[in-house]
């Protein structure tokens, strides 16, 4: 009895987040791709101009985390005030083309749901 409970709240619970219209968001399979796209030439170190005026560099997901010579571009949970969704939301001017809302919302829901390495 106790297990088919625990299945039914599971099964809710990710009923509930399909109908809210969140999808679970992977670093490696959502998240990098848009990295490495948009961001990884200027936030590679020794050439990347980023990288030169902040110390960010996004190779890896040791390396975005460890943010900038300034502190941390992401608080995980909190994409308000995280400055990775800061900057590509477009609240900050960027040299780059913007990234698509798509490519936002993956970013955003990724920084909320945590920012896991999954």
């Amino acid at each position: 009895m106790r297990n088919k409970m625990t299945a039914m709240v599971l099964l809710a619970l990710s009923i509930g987040g399909c109908i809210r219209g969140e999808r679970q968001v992977s670093f490696q399979r959502d998240v990098q791709p848009i990295l490495q796209a948009n961001c990884i030439e200027c936030h590679t170190p020794s050439a990347g101009t980023g990288y030169l005026e902040t110390g960010l560099t996004m190779a890896t997901y040791e390396e975005l985390m460890q943010g900038t010579v300034y502190g941390p571009v992401i608080i995980p949970g909190d994409s308000r005030h995280s400055i990775l969704n800061m900057l590509v939301e477009g609240r900050t001017p960027h040299q780059r083309e913007p990234l698509n809302n798509e490519e936002i919302e993956i970013l955003r829901l990724w920084v909320e749901h945590g920012a896991l390495n999954n």
